[in-house]
């Protein structure tokens, strides 16, 4: 194909509809056909357009990807996890996209530390002596563009593995079972899961989701081994269009859950493993406006649910139930509401429960000991946080499926310290660094600085901002800054560190995270005063914090660059139209740009489902109106917008591709010069996540921070 000399056109064939007496017309919908052959063109043209215009980058994407990969180890293996019988790893290996899982048994019962594999073995050699290999993923995508593992679960006997694999990535997996003891795939064959799979305690039965036309998970489905598909049991089926629905099985291994959930309420279902034959039962019935959250525990000797709610304050409270159905009035508090702190989750131990919690901006872990005398409303003997020094960080619980263990392995990270994986004691209260992320060439997080900034937005609130450079970066004056926000559903873009990233960083740039309103960073009232009629906080927000950094000296327009992905390329396209003076460059990834047409087409993926989030513009006028003021689409104007460049994938089932492409084409027809710096790039063998396999994964990143580079002046550096 010929280098193209000018970007591509696409035709204007306008639609209009009218809807609470208001008219709008789109010039692009016809994009949306994704099998149409000009579609397809188009969306070609457009990439080799954006190959055109970064073919001056191309050098530095290639030492960028080499600066990735020699600063990682590529072979390399994860700390074990125990799990009954067994410790469980992760191996990688050189020049391998996936790598695999693996297994040794305990050879001590009572030895809770864990084995350290030997590191730069061979890949045909065991990092441990007995090593068994489950998986080896790269076997499993051999032949396929993509490659996803959705999930990956022993049974309760340690004998068999259902695991779940998706080869196009529209996130609908196929569930196999593999014989541990013979290495060979017994004939079940479980296709359209979302996910992966989960056994019951027998270990004769796998519980599985599926999702409607929408993409929505509707129905959760028993599959007896040695059965067809066409037998499985329909266990749940959600009618309501704004909930979701999952599986899985307590910690305790007492109880199988179905939980059902929309953005403001939920409800759960419980089957009990040591009296199943009184079915499934509902623990309280949902209750609009009502969340909350279930585990097992047993308090003072006596079976119990703990039920993390919100029926007493936005931030949530720790309650005690029986198992039973339990009206919420019943509801006994173990650790009562405080605006101030954000319960965020709760993990039930024999000796002690971990409560996820966050304060002003910050993570936390907090240890609540249990004692066996008491009773089950005051069974916690103390109540104290898992500490640390730096000043911004991310800290959490992970890898702990033992409810009898006496340990919590914990990670944590700064935005200049790697990855690191701790066990916690609770009987001896010390903390053991297990391991810390290698990061290869002499890397030193003393060379970096970090800092906890805050702007102040339009309203007066004060916004967190996380920052990290170079130590020095910013004392000769402003430094190249990448900004980056999300901003939606709750979720809280906490601070994380990333070899990636420091490619960005040794050049000269910073990199700071805008934790705007519309996440959760700063409690449930964060994100209330981010969503629906309050949307337009998220976009005024993520600007305040731009230029908080221009007018404190940290950052300057000219070498400033913002970045968001999914919701946040919505706050991104919103923020081109709204503040493009602030930004050199914007990069949108998987972007919701075209966030009215979908709310308004309830037979699109998730549209019913998202109501809670954006309100519903097909039914109240008032919505309509205001998610027409800040759509990024549909507010393209004629003016000068900074460079942007746009990133998608042809199989994303989430935010579908026909939403950038839309927006990029009436940038180009729109804007000020009507010839923008606007480029579109879309993996055509992709999902939402993009890319799959490590290596391709670095190609991609490589050519979207080559591109940030050239727009901070530093391509050269």
């Amino acid at each position: 194909m010929p280098t193209p000399s000018q970007p591509p056109v696409a035709a204007r064939r306008p639609t209009s509809r009218e809807i609470h007496g208001r008219t709008r017309t789109d010039d692009y919908e016809w994009l949306r056909e994704k099998e149409s052959p000009e579609v397809t063109g188009h969306l070609e043209a457009e990439n080799a357009w954006t190959q055109a215009r970064t073919a001056h980058l191309a050098d530095l994407r290639a030492r960028i990807f080499e600066e990735i990969r020699t600063r990682t180890r590529e072979t390399d293996l994860s700390v074990p996890t125990r799990n009954r019988g067994h410790w469980y790893y992760g191996r990688s290996f050189a020049g391998k996209e996936y790598g695999a899982t693996c297994r040794v048994p305990v050879a001590d019962p009572d030895d809770w530390t864990p084995p350290r594999p030997a590191e730069d073995c061979a890949p045909d050699q065991p990092a441990l002596p007995g090593e068994e290999v489950l998986l080896d993923l790269d076997a499993l995508a051999e032949g396929h563009d993509f490659f996803s593992l959705g999930g990956a679960a022993v049974s309760p006997d340690g004998t068999l593995l259902a695991y779940a694999t998706d080869v196009v990535g529209d996130e609908r997996y196929t569930v196999r079972v593999k014989d541990l003891r013979t290495g060979e795939l017994l004939p079940d064959v479980v296709s359209g899961v979302i996910g992966g799979a989960t056994w019951d305690r027998a270990g004769e039965h796998l519980y599985y989701v599926t999702v409607d036309e929408s993409w929505r998970a509707d129905k959760v489905w028993r599959h007896a081994l040695g059965t067809d598909q066409d037998a499985d049991e329909l266990v749940h089926h959600e009618t309501d269009g704004r909930f979701f629905t999952s599986v899985g099985r307590t910690r305790s291994d007492r109880f199988m859950v179905v939980a059902a959930g929309s953005k403001t309420t939920t409800e759960y279902r419980l089957l009990d493993a040591d009296d199943p034959e009184r079915g499934w039962w509902v623990f309280a019935e949902r209750e609009e406006g009502i969340e909350y959250s279930l585990d097992h525990a047993v308090l003072a000797g006596q079976d119990a649910l703990l039920v993390l709610h919100n029926a007493t304050g936005p931030d949530f409270e720790l309650a005690v139930a029986p198992c039973a159905p339990t009206p919420r009035r019943q509801w006994r508090p173990l650790v009562g509401h405080d605006s101030a702190v954000r319960l965020e989750d709760v993990d039930a131990f024999a000796g002690h429960l971990v409560v996820h919690q966050r304060s002003e901006g910050l993570t936390q872990l907090r240890i609540l000991e249990l004692g066996d005398a008491g009773t089950p409303e005051a069974p916690v003997t103390d109540d104290y946080l898992v500490s640390f020094d730096e000043e911004v960080y991310t800290v959490g619980a992970s890898g702990n499926p033992g409810f009898h263990q006496p340990t919590v392995r914990l990670g944590y990270t700064t935005m200049a310290i790697p990855s690191s994986v701790y066990d916690y004691d609770v009987r001896s209260r010390s903390l053991t660094l297990l391991r810390r992320a290698p990061v290869l060439g002499g890397y030193d997080p003393a060379d970096y600085e970090e800092h906890r900034l805050w702007a102040t937005a339009e309203d007066g609130e004060r916004i967190p901002i996380s920052w990290v450079a170079r130590r020095g970066a910013v004392a000769d004056g402003p430094a190249p800054t990448l900004l980056y926000a999300y901003g939606s559903y709750e979720a809280s873009m906490d601070p994380y560190f990333s070899i990636a990233r420091l490619s960005l960083l040794d050049r000269g740039a910073a990199f700071a995270i805008a934790h705007v309103r519309g996440g959760g960073e700063m409690g449930r009232r964060w994100y209330d005063d981010g969503k629906l009629m309050r949307k337009q906080h998220t976009f005024s927000d993520f600007a305040a914090c731009a230029r908080h950094l221009v007018d404190t000296g940290w950052a300057s327009p000219e070498t400033l660059v913002g970045e968001g992905a999914s919701a946040g390329g919505l706050l991104i396209g919103a923020v081109a139209n709204q503040a493009p003076e602030l930004f050199s460059g914007l990069v949108a990834g998987v972007p919701f740009v075209d966030a009215l047409t979908t709310m308004l087409d309830a037979s699109l993926p998730l549209t019913v489902t998202e109501y809670d989030e954006w309100g519903n513009p097909e039914a109240d006028p008032a919505v309509y109106d205001y998610m027409a003021s800040y759509a990024p689409y549909d507010n393209v104007t004629e003016q000068d917008y900074p460079a942007i460049l746009a990133e998608t994938s042809l199989n994303d089932t989430r935010v579908l591709y026909v939403e950038p492409a839309k927006w990029v084409a009436k940038l180009r027809a729109t804007a000020a010069d009507h010839r923008p710096d606007v480029l579109l790039r879309t993996e055509m063998a992709a999902g939402h996540g993009g890319v799959s396999g490590r290596y391709k994964s670095w190609h991609d990143r490589a050519f979207t921070l080559a591109w940030m580079l050239d727009r901070m002046g530093l391509a050269g550096a």
